[in-house]
C-alpha cells in the first residue's frame, strides 16, 4: 500500500509542532532574557547580603542561648548563696555580738585616717594651732597615722610645750604616757607660782 505524500508530510509537520511546543514551555520556565554582567553582579551581591544576613541570625540566637544560660547560672547561684546565708544566719547571729567591736574599731580607724589627711592637706602653720586644741589621745591617734614629714613640720608650728608632749607620746607609744605626760606640766606649772 502506498502512503501519500501529503500524509506522510502532515505528520511530520504535527510531531515538529509538538517538539516546538515542548521546547517552549521549558523555555518558559527559565529566563528567557539572557544575564547581563550587571544582573550577575546584582543576583551576587543580593545572595551576599542573603547570606550575611542568615550570619547575624545564627549570631543572634547564639548570644540568646548564651544569655538564657547565664541567666540560669545565675539564678541557680542565687538560691545556693541565699541557701547559704539562711544557714549561716543562724551562726552568725551568735557570733554578731562578737563582731560588733571589729566594726566600731574599723570606724574609729577611718576617722583618725580622715582627720589626719585632712591635717596632712592643711599648711603646717595653719593647722597646728587647731592641732594644739585637739585632746592629747586624738593628737596622739592622729599624729600616728601621718606621714612622718608632716608630722614633723606640724609639731615644729606647734607651741614648744605641745610638741614636746605629743613627741613623747609618740617615742613612748600610747596614749597612757600622753596623758600623764599632759598632766605632769599642769602639776609642774601649780607648784612653780608658790
Amino acid at each position: 500500500m502506498r502512503i501519500p505524500f501529503l500524509l506522510i508530510t502532515a505528520a511530520v509537520a504535527t510531531v515538529g509542532a509538538v517538539a516546538n511546543g515542548v521546547d517552549a514551555a521549558v523555555a518558559v520556565g527559565e529566563s528567557v532574557v539572557p544575564k547581563t554582567r550587571l544582573g550577575s553582579q546584582i543576583e551576587g551581591e543580593i545572595n551576599a547580603a542573603q547570606r550575611k544576613e542568615a550570619e547575624r541570625r545564627r549570631a543572634l540566637d547564639l548570644r540568646e542561648q548564651a544569655l538564657k544560660a547565664a541567666r540560669l547560672r545565675l539564678q541557680r547561684q542565687q538560691k545556693d548563696a541565699q541557701a547559704k546565708a539562711a544557714a549561716e544566719g543562724k551562726a552568725s547571729a551568735d557570733a554578731g555580738a562578737a563582731g560588733a567591736p571589729d566594726a566600731a574599731a574599723a570606724a574609729e580607724e577611718k576617722r583618725y585616717s580622715d582627720l589626719a589627711r585632712i591635717f596632712q592637706s592643711m599648711k603646717p602653720a595653719k593647722a597646728a594651732p587647731v592641732f594644739e586644741k585637739l585632746s592629747p589621745d586624738v593628737q596622739f591617734q592622729v599624729a600616728q597615722r601621718m606621714r612622718e614629714r608632716n608630722a614633723a613640720l606640724m609639731m615644729q608650728a606647734m607651741s614648744p610645750d605641745a610638741a614636746a608632749t605629743l613627741g613623747m607620746a609618740l617615742a613612748r607609744g600610747g596614749m597612757t604616757q600622753l596623758k600623764a605626760a599632759a598632766a605632769t606640766p599642769a602639776r609642774a606649772s601649780r607648784a612653780a607660782p608658790k
